[in-house]
């Protein structure tokens, strides 16, 4: 008991039955006396040594009873824990040992409760290698010996219940290992934590009141592959810095209305050691960062999002968790969350570990904790962090690192089978959330249901939305070119149509792109100021009228010269009307703002975009005007014709084919327009068709192209 190794203190500790009476055995370490205390009865127990305390009193059966613990400075009346039976039952334990409990937070961890009538908090934790468990935190003064958890049959779940331990105690669970050593752990289910580099677990329960119910019962009303859907992504922690999850919720949900897109995405908001890792090396799967208040403050933070009409996706990160000694790595004393293959642990990149996709309790352990962000914060979608880093066995590992898999591939089955599992819980729990595959390879079927076997004879992995890592490479390359040598890659602009409807794609422009080196978005173009400037609109105006969803990271909707730093987060004085070049920096989040508005009103712009009946080139081949011009049509065949022309002249009586059904057409948007710091070149009056055919069309239409510039038109 006193080395922390006993698997069963309540067959010793307590009050049980005896020959002559009841014994009563108490555990309180630095005690001077316990006595206990009972309807007409107060007896003082024997000091045993060690802090054990104990008697055989006359009675014929267990009395309820309270334990007055003295101390040298202070005398305390308290529950006795171990009175009372386990807090977590057997339909529990089951689900937990078959590895389906889907809601895995209502069983682990510290849930306050009254329990036998009496208020405390359950603490139970999975650690199946422990020789024994005991919990430990403010409440004992960080000594645990008197509080050691019972094992709860084979499941490897050990549990105590506390009495009078409430909400905001500070706790850990100290661990003896196999081999007779302690470790002290945060609890991996720990809804709160400190504020790092503390790193305890809190005790906590959720007294928000959601107001956001008209939200919640529409969202599903439409399937977001036939809906508007654009994209601001957000790193929390320095949007403004230094502001609490309340205070964001007072300027963020404001800002993101106002500039017309549908979703924010957030940078991972689990709790994590390190802020300079931007949330993607998680030690507390459960709990939403401290940096910026409480878990319930993030549910604030979610519901005024909610009642501004903007959904709200997290980035998550079941890919990988570092090896902190504190939190779960080797958790119980031996390879516990990670896999027992060093040469599948190991992550090749990160300096991380690995989960063990192929055990069943970690599996519950990430699906559940999927179905969590959705159910308790009211998440709307999950961006799924380095899909391909699982998928593969064989990834950054070079010959001889890796081993095939028992069909000879290079495909994780364990990792598949996870993804496809988290997907569908997801999808039949929590109607009107999205999932989102942060996927760089080829994979065949990403987005494809888990039920749809494809050529390789894998089902789908289940996503509903891949981000188009393609797209999104080959398009800046094209653009980061001089305009004189873009005839020549003319290609990386167009090939994305050869795959578009492969997958459901977001077309990202996300944090990776504007940091370590890469420079920003407006920065990655050639030219002076005007001519960055110009293409980074014209880029935009490309980017909105591309078949797939939008993203556009923080800082980029203005046009931010620098790179993104975590430390600073977006050069908000570039819109301080006192500078100089704010007019420059406005016109560019003006015309974030009308791409976004006339987008939402344009159903050709997303209707279709998993249909390939909804686009059409009317010129993709015109490499030496860097001209790119298509059509988008809605669910009825009507069409929006968009120009992007990446040269720096202006381009008069420009010819395209186009639909003969449409009588005339007139501009919607012009990203050189003098609002958004263009020349405002533009095509005043409706452009009618003449008899020229053009473009394989037997009709066209001549406009003005002006420089650096995308067009968007539709019928009169």
């Amino acid at each position: 008991m006193l080395a922390g190794a006993h698997h069963d203190p309540h067959a010793l500790l307590g009050a049980h039955p005896v020959r002559g009476g009841v014994a009563f055995r108490v555990l309180r370490p630095y005690a001077r006396a316990v006595t206990v205390l009972a309807k007409g009865l107060r007896a003082e127990l024997h000091d045993e040594g060690d802090g054990l305390f104990s008697g055989v009193l006359p009675l014929r059966e267990v009395p309820g009873y309270s334990l007055l613990v003295t101390y040298d400075d202070n005398e305390i009346e308290a529950e006795d824990p171990y009175r009372f039976l386990p807090a977590l039952g057997e339909l529990d334990l089951h689900l937990i040992g078959e590895g389906r409990h889907e809601e895995l937070w209502t069983a682990l961890g510290a849930c306050p409760m009254t329990h036998q009538g009496v208020p405390g908090t359950r603490f139970t934790v999975w650690a199946p290698n422990a020789l024994g468990v005991r919990v430990t935190g403010d409440f004992c003064y960080w000594d645990g010996t008197a509080y050691p958890m019972r094992s709860l049959g084979s499941t490897g779940v050990w549990e105590l219940f506390l009495p009078g331990v409430g909400e905001g105690a500070l706790y850990k669970f100290e661990i003896t290992r196999p081999d007779g050593s302690h470790t002290l752990r945060a609890d991996p289910m720990a809804r709160r934590t400190e504020v790092p580099p503390a790193t305890a677990s809190i005790v906590t329960g959720s007294h928000h009141v959601w107001q956001d119910e008209l939200w919640m019962a529409a969202r599903g009303d439409r399937p977001v592959h036939e809906s508007p859907f654009s994209v601001y992504e957000v790193h929390l922690a320095s949007w403004r810095p230094r502001l609490t999850y309340r205070q964001l919720a007072e300027q963020l949900p404001a800002y993101v209305r106002d500039l017309g897109f549908t979703h924010v995405e957030f940078l991972p908001v689990a709790e994590h050691p390190f802020g300079g890792s931007w949330g993607y090396q998680v030690t507390g799967f459960y709990a939403p960062t401290a940096r910026m208040g409480t878990p319930d403050d993030f549910r604030f933070l979610v519901d005024a999002l909610h009642r501004a009409g903007i959904g709200v996706i997290v980035d998550w990160v079941p890919a990988h968790f570092p090896k902190d000694d504190w939190a779960l790595a080797s958790f119980d004393g031996r390879t516990l969350y990670e896999h027992e293959d060093p040469a599948r642990s190991e992550h090749p990149d990160w300096g991380t570990l690995e989960f063990d996709y192929g055990r069943k309790e970690v599996r519950n352990f990430l699906v559940a904790n999927a179905t969590y962000w959705c159910e308790e914060f009211h998440i709307d979608g999950l961006r799924v962090d380095a899909v391909a880093s699982m998928l593969y066995l064989d990834y950054s590992r070079e010959a001889g690192q890796w081993s095939p898999n028992e069909h000879g591939g290079r495909e994780n089955l364990d990792a598949v089978a996870f993804l496809q599992e988290m997907n569908a819980t997801v999808y039949r729990r929590c109607p009107g959330v999205i999932t989102i595959a942060e996927e760089s390879t080829a994979w065949d079927g990403v987005t494809r249901a888990t039920h749809h076997v494809g050529p390789g004879g894998f089902g789908g992995l289940g996503f509903g939305l891949k981000w188009n890592m393609g797209w999104m490479h080959d398009s800046l390359g094209y653009a980061a070119h001089e305009p004189v040598h873009r005839k020549y890659h003319h290609h990386e602009m167009t090939f994305s149509m050869v795959y578009a409807y492969s997958e459901n794609y977001v077309l990202p422009i996300s944090h990776d792109e504007v940091v370590h080196g890469k420079r920003s978005l407006v920065s990655k173009m050639p030219g002076d100021w005007w001519q960055r400037r110009a293409t980074h609109r014209a880029y935009l105006g490309f980017m909105w009228a591309h078949p797939g969803k939008q993203l556009l990271f923080m800082g980029q909707e203005f046009a931010q010269g620098a790179e993104w730093s975590e430390t600073h987060g977006p050069d908000w004085w570039l819109l301080d009307p006192s500078y100089s070049a704010e007019p420059d920096h406005r016109g560019v989040r003006d015309l974030v703002r009308d791409l976004n508005t006339v987008y939402r009103d344009a159903p050709p712009l997303w209707q279709r975009d998993t249909d390939p009946d909804g686009f059409a080139w009317i010129a993709g081949d015109a490499a030496e005007d860097n001209v790119f011009a298509f059509l988008r049509h809605d669910a009825s065949g009507a069409p929006l014709l968009a120009v992007s022309h990446f040269s720096p002249v202006v381009r008069h009586d420009y010819r395209l084919g186009v639909p003969d059904s449409v009588s005339a057409w007139t501009e919607v948007l012009n990203t050189d327009a003098a609002r958004y710091g263009g020349g405002d070149i533009r095509n005043e009056d409706p452009l009618k068709p003449d008899s020229t055919p053009s473009h394989g069309r037997p009709v066209s239409i001549q406009l003005t192209l002006p420089p650096l510039a995308t067009v968007w038109l539709r019928p009169v």
